[in-house]
């Protein structure tokens, strides 16, 4: 079948992209789902720092490349064998697919699957190969899902169903944003009451992990960001206290569990300095891979500090994306307070810029609204 989507031409582009424009609109040919594959009409996707990631040059993958991971919407054909969906279902999309028996997948989220990430690595689905060609070419899938287009071929193992009461913009931002920030705090963090959790990084993932950090009972919780904008929002969805980092640090602000969601080395360094003794900091953010931090190992030891990698929220997403979403239908997570505009797909280019900037939580794309526009 024919759709259009945003495919990546080139990456390391200079900025700003919506002058360079690495990311073109392109007709492409989707092929019909394989052996447990399925065919989503897609509602809606946000832009996160994985997909500028990707753009930038900060994490190599091959072009051209459908972009998109973080999205959600309507499934309209089965392949052979699927059991766990059925057409006309809504489903998230998870950048991580999980084959269910390698070594990654018997660590109950702890770590990644070793086959979705080799996949993902390589632009393929799980079972290997693409689904997808523009004038004969082939194009690489990003991270399983390439969900910046009309229509996309997934895996049964990337989505999760959730019920048709859950709107498909706050389905989506689920399967990444809030399924990361959020995860790291219930799956790596795990407060107790009475403790004090720390974010630093008030972008979308670090966003959800404050308002999942809100959600539970008798935990204080302090924003950090270089930003005012995003200060003065954490503090209006309920934030005990914030700061920017340079204050926080000179004013020796501490937490129990601090979690670092900006993916650079100099606020993960600034992480672990805000960590208190005998307390955690949870890593999720993606900086360079060249990149490398300095840290005290005497401050760990005599202190009984501990650092945590937690990727994907260190979640099982069939596991824990109901959850979020029983969490949204309480009124519990405000997952509307991460949704900071919405965009066309033609102007995704600026909306990378926006994401660069930092001045950008979630940036949705409304498919429904693309379609009535064509």
């Amino acid at each position: 079948m024919k759709i259009h989507g945003a495919v990546l031409e080139t990456i390391g582009a200079d900025q700003p992209f919506a002058a360079s424009r690495p990311i073109t609109i392109s007709e492409m040919d989707l092929d019909a789902p394989g052996p447990l594959e399925i065919l989503v009409r897609m509602e809606a996707a946000g832009l996160c720092h994985s997909d500028l990631s990707v753009v930038d040059g900060n994490r190599a993958r091959p072009v051209p490349m459908l972009l998109g991971h973080e999205a959600a919407g309507i499934v309209e054909m089965c392949g052979p064998g699927v059991d766990t969906v059925a057409v006309g279902d809504r489903v998230v999309m998870t950048f991580l697919p999980r084959c269910g028996g390698c070594a990654g997948c018997r660590t109950n989220g702890i770590r990644p699957c070793i086959e979705g990430s080799a996949a993902n690595n390589a632009g393929t689905l799980l079972q290997g190969g693409t689904r997808l060609t523009r004038n004969g070419q082939l194009v690489n899938h990003h991270l399983g899902v390439s969900g910046f287009a009309t229509h996309a071929v997934v895996d049964q193992r990337s989505v999760v169903v959730v019920p048709h009461d859950v709107p498909a913009t706050i389905a989506s931002v689920l399967g990444c944003a809030v399924l990361t920030g959020g995860g790291a705090v219930l799956n790596a963090g795990r407060p107790q009451p009475g403790q004090t959790v720390a974010v630093v990084g008030l972008g979308g993932v670090g966003m959800a992990a404050l308002i999942t950090a809100l959600a539970l009972d008798d935990v204080e919780v302090i924003g950090i960001d270089g930003m005012p904008d995003k200060l003065r929002r954490a503090t209006d969805l309920g934030a005990t206290a914030t700061y920017e980092p340079a204050t926080a640090l000179d004013m020796g602000v501490t937490a129990d569990i601090v979690i670092e969601a900006v993916g650079s080395a100099r606020a993960f360094e600034s992480a672990v300095r805000m960590t208190e003794a005998g307390g955690t900091t949870i890593t999720v953010g993606l900086p360079a891979p060249d990149a490398l931090a300095s840290i005290s190992p005497t401050a760990l030891v005599a202190g009984g500090r501990s650092i945590v990698g937690s990727y994907l929220g260190s979640a099982v997403p069939s596991r824990d994306i109901p959850v979020f979403a029983d969490l949204w239908r309480a009124g519990k997570l405000p997952v509307e307070a991460l949704i900071s505009s919405t965009i066309r797909l033609e102007d995704i280019n600026t909306g990378m810029d926006e994401l660069a900037q930092g001045r950008a939580l979630r940036q949705m794309i409304s498919f429904d609204t693309e379609r009535g526009n064509a």
